[in-house]
């Protein structure tokens, strides 16, 4: 296991190193990534894992269900609220394809999820390093510890595949339309 280090933002910390476990669980979040995707939506897979048992598994549904707040991460921690019997979820990890953006970083603290395991960085909205990171800010009465970088390269191929055949969906209707 390599270990995870932030070069993003100043605010990370910790250097904290992915434990085996987790590219199985990153394994299971990219099953979810490619269900979003074969559904037309961007695919970020998420899953919850508490105390060693998954209890909790999304993927993004923006455009199905017609809603902003459809992530990944949302849904999985409404999934594993469910399945806890409570909005609490400490003693939970939340593992991510794409770094959280700050509505999903907000809603992590919030639960009170003790960390968070992403793939790949997110450079145009990431909370969590790459442009702010919301889940190590003492200001909150919550901080998450971050695993950075599992599983990256993948979960940095499924979302660049996605959007290079929407880019080239979006040519294809361009000329034909001309």
């Amino acid at each position: 296991m390599e270990e995870a280090v932030s070069e993003r933002a100043d605010e990370v910390e910790t250097t904290v190193k992915a434990n085996p476990s987790d590219e199985t669980y990153m394994k299971m979040a990219l099953e979810e990534a490619e269900k979003a995707a074969k559904l037309g939506e961007v695919p970020i897979g998420a899953v919850v894992v508490r105390r060693g048992e998954v209890i909790a598994r999304a993927h993004n549904l923006r455009e199905t269900g017609k809603c902003a707040t459809a992530h990944a991460e949302l849904l999985a921690i409404q999934q594993a609220c469910a399945a806890a019997g409570g909005w609490r979820l400490t003693d939970s990890t939340l593992y991510v394809t794409i770094e959280p953006c700050p509505m999903c970083a907000g809603a992590i603290l919030q639960a009170r999820i003790d960390r968070v395991v992403f793939g790949a960085a997110d450079p145009k909205a990431g909370a969590c390093g790459s442009l702010i990171n919301f889940l190590q800010d003492e200001r909150f009465n919550h901080q998450a510890t971050l695993v950075s970088g599992v599983l990256e390269e993948a979960c940095k191929a499924v979302i660049s595949r996605f959007f290079k055949t929407l880019r080239k969906k979006k040519k294809s209707q361009i000329d034909g339309s001309v």
